[in-house]
């Protein structure tokens, strides 16, 4: 079992398909655009401008868990992210990552990657999980790393 055999929805409820990114490493965060850490996005940006070509995905994932930090709809969202961080990474459909209706990606990120205390729920927004290529290799990063701190693990894995 690895990422790449999980399907997930996109901002207009098409399927992706997560193996189609075989072969290249991605940055899976759970976002919000209503948070404290909501201007990591234009972080997240920057790394996708930087490294897609290399072969980085960044993939963003709204979640409403964490106080109702992200109350818009998949259409207001996508809005909210390219006004005003400029996202062209995809932002796909608003999940939950915690609780039984937790979207079965996130549970398989929780459980590869436990927190720092053990626990697998994920704390709040912005927890970024980084896959290596082959899918399996998964590190859990908490909301309060920037995302530029990633620089040096995601070039350990391009």
């Amino acid at each position: 079992m690895s990422v790449f055999d999980f399907k997930v929805l996109d901002a207009q409820l098409r399927e992706v398909d997560l193996s189609k990114y075989k072969g290249k490493v991605l940055l899976i965060v759970n976002t919000a655009s209503k948070c404290g850490f909501t201007p990591q996005f234009a972080g997240l940006e920057e790394l996708h401008h930087k490294y897609a070509a290399k072969g980085l995905v960044v993939l963003g994932f709204p979640c409403n868990q964490f106080m109702f930090q992200d109350p818009g709809s998949n259409d207001q969202i996508q809005e909210f992210c390219k006004l005003n961080y400029g996202v062209t990474f995809p932002v796909l459909n608003k999940i939950d990552v915690n609780g039984k209706n937790a979207d079965p990606l996130f549970v398989y990120l929780r459980e590869k990657t436990p927190g720092p205390r053990g626990g697998t729920n994920i704390k709040w927004n912005f927890t970024k999980f980084l896959v290596s290529k082959d899918g399996e290799t998964v590190t859990r990063f908490d909301s309060a790393v920037e995302p530029i701190k990633l620089t040096e693990a995601i070039e350990a894995l391009l």
